[in-house]
């Protein structure tokens, strides 16, 4: 059966207090509407400093989604590990798995952009013994025993919900993240469809002796709109689209492998390229794809419009993936 997923990262370029207060009320509205008709995800994400107001605290928006919610997971898809202290985070995600009931689910990359690295004076070239630190912590401060950390005896309470400790996956699309996954015996979250990077995670987990799994996104992972006339929502909202994908653009360099990554400078070539697809009911369900990601405030999209999209979906897609 396919997997739903309902993304949210709260973009609003012209953004003031009020709309995005209105923007972030609506996302955990629609993530209790989602709840309630079987969508398995919420996936959301973090970056900082952005000018249009991309989401920086996931987790914060995750507590929020799950005071809401009953059912529904809460995917953040991907802290940037180096960026957080590693025993407030393990305290927080612990906090988090037992307000849920174990319905958070945690991948960790180290990010790709120096400037977020540097709004939080963590030094750039450190990341990865930064990102081995924290995942470490993590997985030994959640047995709840007193530890060394940093040259201290320390201990994390309460101890999380899930035993022996909440889904944690490690993100990146290189040998080092598929490498340190398997060293943890954590499971993998290529960032893009990466046959080759999960053959060599499994020769690494068979080197450690450890065991894990691989989270990999399809071949094609397109973000989705649902409209009964596509045509007019690309032409009234395609700029929205648009925006998202060339910021999100903006940052990567050609060394950086991404399932969503978009070379559209217009919203025709962005229509063309289909990455960001707009579809009627029928259409979407005719995808037949594993996982159908709806992003249904993509890029400042208005809230009246996300709503739209996202009622369709539940109401005339989703019924028919699951029947």
């Amino acid at each position: 059966m396919p997997v739903s997923v309902v993304r949210f990262n709260l973009v609003d370029p012209a953004g003031t207090p009020e709309s995005l207060s209105a923007r972030y009320k609506a996302a955990v509205e629609m993530a209790a509407y989602a709840d309630d008709r079987g969508v398995d995800t919420v996936q959301t994400e973090e970056h900082h400093g952005v000018a249009n107001n991309w989401l920086p605290s996931p987790f914060t928006f995750a507590g929020a989604v799950f005071g809401a919610t009953r059912r529904i997971a809460v995917t953040v898809s991907a802290i940037i590990g180096p960026l957080h202290d590693p025993l407030r985070l393990a305290e927080d995600i612990a906090v988090l798995d037992l307000v849920s009931g174990g319905r958070l689910v945690t991948v960790a990359g180290i990010g790709y952009r120096p400037e977020e690295y540097a709004q939080f004076d963590v030094e750039w070239k450190r990341r990865g013994k930064l990102q081995d630190e924290l995942l470490e912590t993590l997985l030994t401060a959640w047995t709840g025993e007193e530890f060394t950390f940093r040259g201290r005896r320390v201990r994390v309470t309460p101890r999380p919900f899930t035993q022996p400790h909440p889904l944690l996956l490690v993100g990146g699309s290189s040998q080092a993240a598929a490498r340190r996954a398997a060293r943890l015996g954590l499971p993998f979250f290529p960032s893009a469809h990466l046959p080759e990077l999960e053959l060599y995670y499994k020769e690494r987990l068979a080197e450690y002796g450890t065991e894990g799994w691989t989270m990999m996104p399809a071949e094609s992972t397109p973000l989705l709109h649902l409209s009964e006339d596509p045509d007019r929502t690309w032409a009234e909202h395609g700029e929205h689209f648009l925006h998202e994908a060339r910021t999100y653009a903006s940052w990567q360099s050609q060394d950086i492998k991404s399932a969503v990554r978009s070379g559209a400078t217009t919203v025709e070539e962005l229509r063309a390229e289909g990455v960001y697809r707009i579809l009627t009911p029928d259409e979407c369900v005719a995808q037949g794809l594993d996982n159908y990601v709806l992003h249904p405030l993509s890029g400042g999209m208005p809230i009246d419009e996300g709503w739209r999209s996202l009622q369709l979906y539940c109401e005339s897609v989703l019924p028919r993936l699951t029947a």
